[in-house]
Order: C-alpha cells, then sequence, then structure tokens
C-alpha cells in the first residue's frame, strides 16, 4: 500500500464527509443509512486518508460466517488514481478473512478491479426508476398487515429461504427506520412475504422485498408504493424476478443503471432471486 495513505477505522465524526462524497456520487443513501452501517457493524467500517486528509470510504456487514458484504466503497474525486480504491477494498478483505463467503453490488466499471481481486460473477439486477402510483386509499389490500415486531422468527426463516443467510437483525433495523414495512400472510395465516419503502437523498427506495409467491411480491409492492405523491422511486430487481421486473414496466419506470452481484470464496448460501423482488440495497445486498 502506498505510504501516503492511511487506513482507520471510520468513526461518527466522519459521517459527514462520507454522505458529502455519497452526495458528490449520486448515491441515493442517507446519513441514516451511513449511521446504520457503522452502528451495525462498528469495526468493520474504514476511512482512508491520504496525508492525512479524508480521501474515501468502505463499509463491510457480517451475516454470521457464511456470508459478508462490502459496500460504499467511495473516492473523493481529488484523491482518485492513487490506489486508494484498491486499499480500501483489502482492507475490507483482510477484515472479513474468516468469512466463506464476500460479496458486493458492482458497477460494470468497477468489474475488472473485483475479478482482479478474485470476485465471481453471480446474477445481474437492475435499478428501475419512476413516479409512484397515485393515492389509491389507506385500506390494506387482503392478507397485508402492518409490521409485527413478534412475527421476528417467521420472517428470519422467509428471509434465509429468499437471500440464503438470516440477516434478521439488518432486517428488523431497516423496518423501525422505513417510511412503510409490510407483511403478507397466506390462509392458514403462515408468514408469506414482506416488505418495506424508505426515504432516500434523491428518490424513495424500494425494498427489501421477499416473497414465495409472485402474487404475494406483487400485492406487497403495490401497496407500499401507493400513495406516496408521485416521488420519485428506486427499486433494484434481480434479473431472475421476471414478475417484478413485468411490474415495474407495467407501473411506467425505467431502467436506469445495471449492476454486477459478485462473490468471493465459497457460496455455499446462495439464495433465491425469485424470492428476492426487490434487493435491501446494493451496500448490504
Amino acid at each position: 500500500m502506498n505510504s501516503k495513505i492511511h487506513m482507520r477505522r471510520m468513526t461518527a465524526s466522519d459521517l459527514a464527509f462520507a454522505d458529502s462524497l455519497r452526495a458528490s456520487a449520486g448515491w441515493n443513501q442517507t446519513l441514516s443509512d451511513w449511521q446504520r452501517l457503522l452502528a451495525y457493524e462498528p469495526d468493520g467500517c474504514f476511512l482512508a486518508e491520504w496525508e492525512g486528509s479524508p480521501a474515501g470510504t468502505a463499509t463491510t456487514t457480517r451475516y454470521g460466517r457464511d456470508l459478508a458484504w462490502i459496500g460504499m466503497v467511495l473516492v473523493h474525486p481529488d484523491y482518485r488514481r492513487r490506489g486508494i480504491g484498491l486499499a480500501l477494498l483489502q482492507q475490507c478483505l483482510d477484515y472479513l478473512q474468516d468469512v466463506r463467503c464476500i460479496k458486493l453490488d458492482a458497477t460494470p466499471l468497477g468489474r475488472g478491479l473485483y475479478q482482479q481481486l478474485g470476485f465471481q460473477e453471480e446474477w445481474n439486477l437492475t435499478r428501475w426508476e419512476g413516479a409512484c402510483a397515485p393515492a389509491q386509499g389507506t385500506i390494506l389490500a387482503p392478507k397485508l398487515h402492518p409490521w409485527e415486531a413478534s412475527l421476528a422468527e417467521d420472517r428470519e426463516l422467509l428471509d434465509e429461504q429468499a437471500f440464503g443467510v438470516s440477516r434478521r437483525t439488518m432486517v428488523e433495523q431497516l423496518a423501525k427506520d422505513s417510511a412503510r414495512a409490510l407483511i403478507s400472510r397466506d390462509a392458514s395465516k403462515r408468514l408469506d412475504g414482506y416488505g418495506m419503502l424508505r426515504e432516500g437523498a434523491r428518490a424513495l427506495y424500494l425494498g427489501p422485498v421477499v416473497a414465495n409467491e409472485p402474487e404475494v411480491g406483487m400485492k406487497l409492492i403495490k401497496q407500499l408504493t401507493a400513495g406516496t405523491g408521485r416521488k420519485t422511486l428506486y427499486w433494484d430487481i434481480p434479473e431472475q424476478n421476471s414478475a417484478a421486473i413485468k411490474l415495474a414496466q407495467k407501473l411506467g419506470l425505467r431502467p436506469q443503471r445495471q449492476l454486477l452481484r459478485m462473490f468471493r470464496g465459497q457460496n455455499r448460501c446462495p439464495g433465491n432471486p425469485l424470492y428476492q423482488f426487490a434487493i435491501a440495497d446494493p451496500a448490504m445486498g
């Protein structure tokens, strides 16, 4: 590593700088997202300095020993092409060396760098953008209910089928921070889906949305996005989930950008993208 680069743990006092990097890159995360990532993994969020000046950021999110995520890899425009991004990634990999599989959502531009570090392609996802549906009242669709904290264990079982490993703590925190969070029950009162909608810096963000049947996912998404005053919506969809893509098209959304989900290590718990109607966030999966 270049001797001019110094790596250290991120602290709360660094979040204003971190969020300014996020804003300059045009990303949709908020200061609350940074705070959540730092609180969840306080030893695994990093700040890179160049000769003592803050220059870049990266975060990690552990989901046990089987899976972890790398996100929010940002370098200030004044310090690019100096090896800072690579140094941040290596710091994350060193921190996560005891985890069997590490994943991230890469831009096409970053694909080559990640491949050099041993990452392989898993599947593509597309961000869809557009205006939300007009107001349709406040009555919930049949089988949909407000979020219930007591159902955390049931949600965990369903989410593990979709994502591959448990992310119970993160999902419950996301729900607390969401503008809307709903669950779905089948005819036997068993949980068959959940979803949430959060405020973002540039647009509302839909996700995660998890369901074991397309009909359930569709009902959750329609209810979550209804009546939000035609605000701009961002929605990240795995390409395998054709039902979600068809709904995005039907609602008048358009593709904004593509990302590539990549992994490094033993991908023993790949999950099921057909259950993922919207991911949680490119920074955490």
